[in-house]
């Protein structure tokens, strides 16, 4: 029985060592964990505004909302303001956002607007520090590229953000470049990983939070719905790491994702 307990003293520290949050920096400024973040700007359900588009963006700056954005990288290196890898469901062409440069990209309209997709760039001269940033980095095959530019732009903006990543080696490329840009690992809990082609190895990662090992990020940016009973992602912020709740609507539990998360991400609705 000693063996037992001692084995299982063992596994829950390094199971603590694992989990650690990064040390975060000094003097981040708290609007960081007091905003509200527009998911992908302030757009309409009915896509009059579409996401991630220089209108949603506005109008999310003259709400004073934060902002979440999603970047990518084109085929000749500039980085866009996209979610998806492919423009079928925005623009509807069948096509891969790293097959295409960006003056083909501006061929194409978002959601049948006049909207086009973005530059980060303009969008960070648009916003020019009137709110704070999320800046999300997809997960694309040229990931080092995508890091450094992003970190390049980034260190001539004099406004407040973090970025994030479901991608745990993006994570870490800020985590060895630029230990003092606040960083996050979005994940998901079991139900959202439900029916999804992940190996038993890539959900054990997941789901027990296992790459901040490598990456220590400072916050936790995690699907609401899953966030009940989570033992990780309690003791992560008893570790003193954040959390960050998305993608709240205006059907969910806003109460709930308001003492459960240090921020929140919301969309269809203003909190």
């Amino acid at each position: 029985m000693t063996l037992y307990i001692v084995a299982g003293i063992a596994i829950f520290i390094i199971y603590i060592l694992l989990l650690l949050p990064g040390r975060m920096p000094k003097e981040v400024d708290d609007r960081l964990w007091t905003s509200y973040y527009a998911h992908r700007g302030l757009h309409e359900k009915d896509k009059s505004i579409p996401e991630n588009s220089m209108t949603a963006f506005r109008k999310a700056v003259d709400a004073g909302y934060g902002i979440e954005m999603d970047l990518n990288l084109t085929a000749d290196g500039r980085i866009i303001v996209f979610h998806d890898d492919n423009l079928s469901r925005l623009c509807g062409a069948d096509r891969l956002i790293t097959d295409c440069t960006y003056e083909e990209l501006l061929t194409y309209n978002l959601e049948n607007t006049g909207e086009k997709i973005p530059l980060f760039e303009d969008v960070l001269s648009m916003v020019n520090g009137q709110v704070p940033l999320i800046v999300e980095l997809k997960n694309t095959k040229n990931l080092n590229e995508l890091c450094s530019k992003t970190a390049e732009h980034l260190d001539h903006y004099d406004g407040l953000y973090c970025v994030e990543s479901f991608q745990p080696l993006i994570v870490r490329w800020f985590y060895k470049n630029r230990p003092d840009v606040v960083r996050g690992q979005l994940s998901v809990g079991r139900k959202s990983l439900k029916g999804l082609d992940v190996k038993l190895w890539q959900w054990l990662l997941i789901i027990s939070f296992a790459t901040n090992f490598i990456c220590r990020p400072h916050f936790m940016a995690f699907y609401h719905g899953d966030a009940r009973r989570k033992l990780g992602l309690s003791l992560f912020h008893l570790l003193t790491g954040r959390l960050v709740g998305w993608t709240v609507q205006d059907t969910d539990d806003i109460e709930y994702c308001k003492k459960k998360f240090d921020a929140i991400i919301f969309e269809y609705f203003e909190p």
